[in-house]
């Protein structure tokens, strides 16, 4: 997994605030973000980083509070030249843009749009996704946490915090212990990410491949490795 991100702009806590709060260092070289990536499965792309141009845009993207294109920007600007995107979408009329954009760079991806306007797959109800396959855009479909077997749960339940909440939520889930939405939604946005990849030859597998590495404790190892990896000069 190589994902491009950043800081909070138009939320409460960013990708990047996250994994500082976890020790990581974001600030990472080309080099070392493949290091990450070869030693962890994970590497971490801040867009500040590798566009400097986004640093200037922060403060104003801040001041406004809302989503703006950069929201949209951000997925489609990763440098990484990653062959599978998950990506979500807060606003669903974006969605087709971002798919026909998505399925010029990619063997496949999907767009997803959360039940109550998440931009990520939700518990609460039917998920609205369109997938891409080698260039082609598929039709709209829906995706239920029932379609995984996890539980459905209101989005309520799957508020966050600020960045040391959230970064503590990650540990505990990773570590197996923390039951409930919370780490169902995990399983359920993974178990997606690997059926796209091919990791999983269905929902119900990828979410069963999902679950394992959270009880094996792979996840959780797979978390400190990148941590350590990225504190490496």
């Amino acid at each position: 997994v190589c994902k491009h991100g950043n800081r909070s702009a138009s939320s409460k806590c960013g990708t990047a605030d996250v994994l500082e709060a976890l020790g990581a260092r974001i600030e990472l070289t080309p080099e070392q973000v493949v290091r990450c990536v070869n030693v962890a499965g994970f590497g971490f792309i801040f867009a500040q980083k590798f566009h400097p141009a986004f640093r200037h845009v922060g403060p104003v993207r801040r001041e406004l509070g809302v989503p703006t294109i950069f929201n949209l920007l951000g997925p489609m600007a990763n440098p990484a030249p990653v062959a599978y995107m998950l990506v979500g979408v807060a606003n669903p009329a974006r969605m087709g843009t971002m798919a026909a954009a998505l399925a010029q760079r990619t063997t496949a991806s999907l767009v997803v749009h959360g039940h109550g306007g998440l931009d990520e797959l939700s518990l609460a109800g039917a998920n609205r996704v369109i997938a891409t396959r080698n260039g082609v855009v598929q039709a709209e479909s829906t995706v239920n946490a029932s379609d995984v077997g996890v539980t459905s749960a209101d989005n309520g339940s799957l508020r966050g915090g600020d960045p040391a909440h959230n970064a503590q939520v990650v540990r505990d889930v990773l570590a197996n212990r923390l039951a409930g939405p919370i780490r169902d939604v995990v399983v359920l946005n993974a178990a997606v990410a690997l059926h796209l990849a091919g990791a999983a030859v269905s929902l119900r597998a990828g979410a069963t491949l999902a679950d394992s590495a959270i009880s094996s404790g792979a996840g959780y190892a797979a978390l400190e490795a990148f941590v350590a990896e990225s504190q490496r000069d």
